[in-house]
Parts: C-alpha cells; structure tokens; sequence
C-alpha cells in the first residue's frame, strides 16, 4: 500500500480574467467547490489507478459524514485522520486567470494538529504539502519514502529540508521549487539530484525531466484541451508512484504520470476526472505506445 501524508482540503477554484496586482481588483468570473488537498488528490488518485492507498491527513468536525468522506471510502482509501472536532478542514482558494497563471490562499484549520502528532511507521509513504517538522518525523520512521514539498516549501528550514532528502528515494518537484531547494540549501541542482535515487521536475507545458542512475528521461506532455491547471502535478505524483508501486522504470513511470495528469487538466477539479488503469493505458498507447512490461516485481497489486 502506498501511504500518503498531509492535507485534505475543501478546494474553492475561482476563475479571474487576469490575477490583480497590488492595491487593486479583478472580478471573479467562475467560482466552483471541489474536494481537494494535495495529499488527498495523490491517495484518490492512485485508488483510481487500482493501486492500494492510504490517506494519512488533519480534519476538522465538518468532515465526519460528508460528501468527501464517502467519497474517498467508495475510492477504497484506507484514512488514517487526525480529528479536530473544533476546526475546520482545510480549505484551499485558487485564482485562475486567462493564461493559466495562479495564485492559491490555504487555510490550514485542522492541519495545524500535525505539528503536535505522533508520527506513523509506513512501509512506502509519500510526503505531499503538510507540516514540515511531521514530515521530518515521517520520513524518518519510513521503510520508504518519497517527497513531494509542493507550495509550502517555504515553510520548510533549512535544516528541516536536509532531513528529509538524507531519507528519500524520490523527489517530486516543479521548476520553481527546484530553485527554492537549490537556493534553501546552498546546493546546484545537480548536486541535488545526485544525492536521491530518483527525481523527478516537472516543467508546465515543456513536460517532465526524470533523472534515475544518471541518464535523464525527457517526458512530453500529452496534448489535451485544458480546462484548469488545478491538480495536474497531483495526478502526475498518483500515476507515477503507481506505475513505480507495480515495478516500472523510471522512464516509464514518467510517461503514465503524465498521461495520468493529462486527464486531470480536461475537468475543473483535481478529483473529477481521476482515469483508471485501464483509462490510463488506451491513452498510453495512443501517445506513447503499450505499456512496457514492468523492470522488476511490484510491491503492489492493481
């Protein structure tokens, strides 16, 4: 089973002809409530995918018997949730505009209980946005472990963030976090990708980068009409540990994360068009051609 860490979120997507500067205004054009929170997405994702996930998050006396709630039990994903019965589950505001750029406001509500939590042992857990110092406790318990910091990077130390790439054996991250973690650390991006087995940046529309044994696998991205951003890097993270789960190479990994993500960004949502494997492979093939037959055995089934 996969395990993933951190938030479960009500996501409120609102759409904006351009994102305002400051001092100033822009009228919302489009405003829509999606169940949401990074880690959440990843578990729904891999669920729908046919891997077993579980789902360890924060949330608050709203949650318990809520449409979310069931809808993550239909998934199959087994939570593991801190219950903060005074609080509210996190909720996420993202700001689309026109070309594509955004701009989220996250609430924490019950994410704030991760600081004081005691942190699990999980055989294979990845580390999506939640709190740091938990994320540190995580990783250090875990068989094995991924990380995926995501837009709270920058509340990550320094010290923290060493920590958690001494333990990982991949790392997840787009283009401007990458230069986050360079810059946090004092580090070349090479230097980073030579400490951790495998890494993974992601480039927007230019795709994905893959670096595994040295050799770097360029993955395009898979040319859909885009309806919102919101959730492509989750569903990317789902299809790539489940790919790796079931014992494919890098290379290969990277092509279902992107196909997975590739049909996340035709729906508003980063839970309404989660593929299954079988969605997932006839794309595969039409893009890439068929799945190649996994490099090593799976450490879970479909």
């Amino acid at each position: 089973m996969i395990h993933v860490v951190g938030h479960t979120a009500i996501d409120h997507i609102l759409r904006v002809p351009v994102l305002p500067a400051r001092h100033t205004s822009t009228y919302i054009r489009d405003h829509q409530v999606y169940f949401g929170g990074g880690a959440a997405n990843i578990a729904a994702g891999i669920a729908r995918l046919g891997s077993p996930a579980g789902l360890v998050s924060a949330v608050g006396g709203d949650f318990a018997g809520s449409d979310y709630e069931r809808w993550l039990r239909d998934l199959g994903v087994s939570t593991e949730m801190i219950v903060v019965p005074e609080a509210r589950t996190p909720t996420a505001y993202m700001f689309t505009d026109d070309a594509g750029d955004q701009i989220t406001f996250f609430e924490w509500g019950a994410s704030a209980a991760f600081a004081s939590a005691d942190a699990p042992s999980l055989p294979f857990v990845h580390l999506a946005t939640a709190d740091p110092a938990f994320n540190v406790r995580v990783a250090a318990r875990a068989a094995f472990a991924s990380f995926d910091p995501g837009q709270d990077i920058g509340w990550y130390t320094k010290e923290q963030l060493e920590a958690i790439l001494a333990r990982v054996a991949i790392l997840f991250a787009n283009r401007h976090e990458m230069a986050t973690l360079c810059r946090v650390l004092g580090r070349t991006q090479e230097e980073i990708i030579g400490g951790i087995p495998l890494v993974i940046v992601t480039m927007d529309a230019e795709g994905s980068e893959v670096h595994a044994g040295g050799r770097v696998h360029r993955i395009p991205i898979v040319p859909v009409p885009l309806r919102d951003p919101t959730g492509a890097g989750d569903a990317y993270r789902a299809g790539f540990l489940s790919a790796f789960a079931r014992g494919h190479g890098p290379e290969a990994c990277g092509r279902i994360g992107t196909v997975t993500a590739s049909f996340a960004v035709e729906s508003v949502g980063c839970q309404t068009n989660l593929p299954t494997w079988d969605q997932m492979e006839t794309r595969h093939r039409e893009h890439f051609g068929p799945l190649p037959v996994p490099e090593r055995a799976g450490a879970t089934g479909r």
